[in-house]
């Protein structure tokens, strides 16, 4: 089975030896536009992302999704014999990326020393928890961690509520999207500035942190700690959630003085822009209890539809708050085809997001979910690095595929 794409990184060589979420889903964005990603699995249990969350069937729902694209081999690379075939692949590869804890690969000879001088040209992302040095770099990191010790689980939720984690792998995810453009940086600088191969360290602390705002200024500066708003904002009114006439919710976001006036149009109250309650943004943060009372009592007397039609009509900023369902539903997710359906030979028709940024002349491309365990190893091992019949069979019989 051969990945044959016409992608904008058709030709880039990635090995990947990660495994759950942040090391996978870079692996991910770079097999969707077109890089040939060689998935690296334990011969015996594979990655844990296979049996991670709902599955189908026995099938994991999140290998899936996070593997499509994505060739899969069988190593156990902690072996001599596993180590030295990894060495050929490393030889043969642009990019690696691993999410081992630090000093894991050193233990078993394959840090960055060793490897950059098998393949000088070799850029490796490094992913972990802490970061590769620091007091904390060899405690075991996973998202929850970070977005425990990032900060954001304390500014989210509500005031008389606990610090509130996300429902999914928000920091992995976030870190990954730093590492993708940061190994693209580091290509660039290989390729078109004539620079040599290099290491990235990326933790999942820090990107997270990165985007919480200015809060290290704003405490140094103003001696202040931001607190947990639920789903207002200190910044600008009205920001929330609101329950319609039907039982749905829709959300506001007026940050601009105009859309706050249009919002008052929305609801048929135009007499509130004159109100001195909330003539200016800083005088409806002020009176916000009462300005989200106003607003909810009108949402009380209206259905969704009702709300969204007016709230389009005054060309004012508003949107229901979706379901997977009503986003699989939605005109305008299909209008841009923000999914689609793909065969897959353990799940048949599947339904996965579409690849996204969208490319006027070199789109990315879903051309398979996640593979079975291993069903690259012949692709991989024969043709890529040329083993024979005999060379595989011994390092089947010695546990290494």
């Amino acid at each position: 089975m051969t990945d044959d794409t016409d992608g904008p990184l058709a030709g880039l060589v990635v090995l990947e030896a990660g495994s759950m979420i942040s090391g996978p889903t870079v692996g991910r964005f770079l097999a969707d536009f077109g890089a040939t990603v060689i998935k690296i699995e334990h011969p015996d249990f594979g990655d844990h992302i296979r049996n991670f969350g709902p599955k189908k069937d026995g099938v994991g729902l999140w290998h899936k999704y996070l593997s499509r694209n994505k060739q899969s081999i069988t190593l156990n690379i902690s072996t001599d014999t596993g180590g030295a075939v990894f060495e050929d692949l490393v030889s043969d590869a642009d990019l690696l990326i691993e999410n081992f804890r630090p000093g894991t690969l050193e233990r078993w000879g394959l840090g960055w020393e060793h490897l950059s001088e098998v393949n000088p040209d070799l850029v490796m992302l490094r992913m972990s928890g802490f970061g590769q040095d620091g007091p904390y770099s060899e405690r075991p990191g996973f998202g929850t961690l970070a977005e425990a010790m990032s900060g954001f689980a304390y500014l989210n939720g509500f005031p008389d509520s606990p610090p509130l984690l996300p429902p999914t792998g928000l920091a992995d995810n976030i870190a990954a999207l730093f590492s993708t453009f940061a190994v693209m940086f580091a290509l660039y600088h290989r390729d078109v500035n004539d620079g040599g191969g290099q290491y990235i360290d990326t933790s999942l602390i820090e990107p997270i942190f990165g985007l919480l705002g200015p809060q290290p200024l704003r405490y140094e500066q103003l001696g202040e700690i931001e607190e947990r708003s639920g789903n207002r904002s200190t910044s600008s009114a009205p920001r929330n959630v609101y329950r319609t006439g039907d039982d749905r919710w829709v959300a506001i976001s007026a940050s601009a003085q105009p859309l706050a006036m249009r919002t008052f149009d929305a609801i048929e109250r135009p007499d509130l822009k004159d109100d001195p309650r909330f003539e200016t943004n800083a005088k409806r943060l002020e009176n916000v209890d009462e300005l989200d009372a106003i607003i909810q009592d009108w949402m009380d007397d209206h259905t969704r539809e009702e709300v969204l039609e007016a709230f389009e009509e005054a060309d004012a900023t508003l949107a229901p708050v979706y379901n997977v369902e009503d986003i699989l539903n939605d005109e305008h997710y299909a209008a841009r085809e923000a999914f689609l359906s793909v065969e897959d030979e353990d799940l048949g028709e599947a339904t996965v997001q579409n690849v996204f940024p969208k490319f006027s002349e070199t789109p990315g491309e879903v051309r398979h979910l996640g593979p079975s365990l291993g069903a690259h190893n012949d692709d991989v091992y024969r043709e890529r690095l040329g083993y024979d019949d005999e060379m595989l069979a011994e390092l089947k019989e010695e546990g290494a595929i």
